[in-house]
């Protein structure tokens, strides 16, 4: 586990060889998020596909992204949540072509789930 490391391909069919670990996404994957994202009208993005803090391991988070800046400015609804995901989205300075970044990944899944957030209770029965 290296920024420097040597990288390679692998498949579905293939899987990762021995040896070997899967840090970023691959072309295909690459394609099918993209098909994916740009069939959807909402986009909830929490997670980077790749290591993405190491260049040569970025290429997935940087294609992701560029799927859902498409996605938005075709009207598509893109909440990005999570500091890492976020972390993606400001190291290209996209913020402002996405619908919402938060870095509140955990809490907006668990507020999406139903679950009772305390700062969001207090902040609501407050009058």
């Amino acid at each position: 586990f290296d920024k420097d490391a040597t990288t390679g391909t692998a498949t579905d069919k293939e899987g990762i060889p021995d040896g070997w670990m899967g840090l970023d996404a691959g072309e295909e994957s690459r394609k099918l998020y993209r098909e994916t994202v740009l069939e959807a009208k909402t986009i909830l993005w929490n997670g980077p596909p790749g290591v993405f803090e190491f260049p040569a391991f970025a290429n997935g988070s940087k294609a992701l992204l560029d799927a859902c800046i498409e996605a938005a400015a075709k009207g598509a609804t893109v909440i990005v949540g999570g500091g890492d995901t976020a972390t993606v989205v400001a190291n290209y300075k996209s913020e402002d072509k996405l619908s919402h970044v938060s870095t509140g990944g955990g809490a907006s899944l668990e507020l999406l789930e139903g679950k009772n957030l305390p700062g969001v209770a207090e902040l609501s029965e407050r009058q």
